[in-house]
């Protein structure tokens, strides 16, 4: 019996008290074979302030080539995303929607976007969504990912995707289109208020370099499409990378950048990494 109750006490320990990353975006890979250390960087795909820092640039210095989520280098990009916005199976906004809450969007597009939702009826949800970023900040938005791009084309080196566009849009195929569309009628009711206040509380908690903090805003963020999502949003690419990432670092040293959100976690990029036998620790 008492060896029962310890095991049981053991169970609940390692489930509560699991240890949490330390507060930093800028991570160093080394060990298991590899040459030449190679970096992990959280990003935010959108904020007011793209800033990189001192040890983020030395490290770009320091590597060979940079991965991001997507090739965003690639010409070809924009062309490739628009084949893969469309929902499948003929379904449209204007069905997933009662016909007054259709209105109610169309009408909130044209406020914010100046365009109509029938433009966009066949389009998932979250896309149309994505269009209102910029409308959630008071200030002109900037991209960590563009900065990094440029540092790299500035030292003549290469930019690569860890998955493709393809992959990528195809997240939004797995989580339900009806999830998307209520998700966008929130937006809209909201008139973006909440969506604001979620942008401001994210980026202060990215200017904190809290990663395990971005974990846990997506896991308690009303937004459906994040907190029921992890899996098919997080988790499952997440699996994916790692066999990418360690391929890519055994040919030279590489600078990754992906979502901050990706980080954090038992099934976060950086355990998953240390679970391969690499050492990941972060830079202060």
């Amino acid at each position: 019996m008492k060896k029962y109750f310890l095991y049981i006490l053991t169970l609940i320990t390692g489930l509560s008290f699991s240890q949490e990353l330390e507060k930093s975006l800028l991570w160093k890979i080394s060990g298991n074979g590899l040459k030449q250390d190679s970096y992990l960087y959280g990003t935010i795909h959108i904020t007011c302030d793209a800033t990189l820092d001192e040890n983020t640039l030395k490290a770009l210095k320091a590597t060979e080539q940079l991965f991001l989520e997507l090739d965003m280098d690639d010409k070809s990009m924009q062309m490739q995303m628009m084949k893969y916005m469309m929902m499948k199976d003929g379904a449209k906004l204007s069905t997933l929607l009662k016909a007054e809450d259709f209105q109610l969007v169309d009408e909130f597009l044209k406020k914010n976007i100046n365009m109509s939702a029938k433009m966009f009826d066949s389009f998932k949800p979250f896309m149309i969504t994505t269009m209102l970023y910029p409308k959630m900040l008071d200030c002109p938005f900037q991209s960590v990912e563009s900065e990094l791009m440029k540092v790299t084309k500035e030292q003549n080196e290469e930019v690569f995707g860890l998955e493709t566009v393809e992959d990528q849009m195809k997240v939004f195929d797995n989580i339900p289109y009806q999830t998307q569309a209520e998700e966008l009628l929130k937006t809209a009711k909201g008139d973006l208020t909440k969506d604001k206040e979620e942008m401001q509380k994210m980026m202060a908690i990215y200017q904190n370099k809290d990663i395990e903090g971005m974990l846990k805003m997506m896991d308690n963020s009303d937004n459906k499409i994040t907190s029921e999502n992890q899996d098919v949003l997080l988790n499952n690419r997440n699996k994916n990378w790692i066999s990418k990432m360690t391929e890519v670092m055994m040919q030279k040293p590489t600078f990754f950048g992906v979502g901050a959100g990706h980080l954090a976690g038992e099934e976060g990029v950086i355990k998953l990494l240390r679970k391969k036998g690499f050492k990941v620790e972060a830079v202060k």
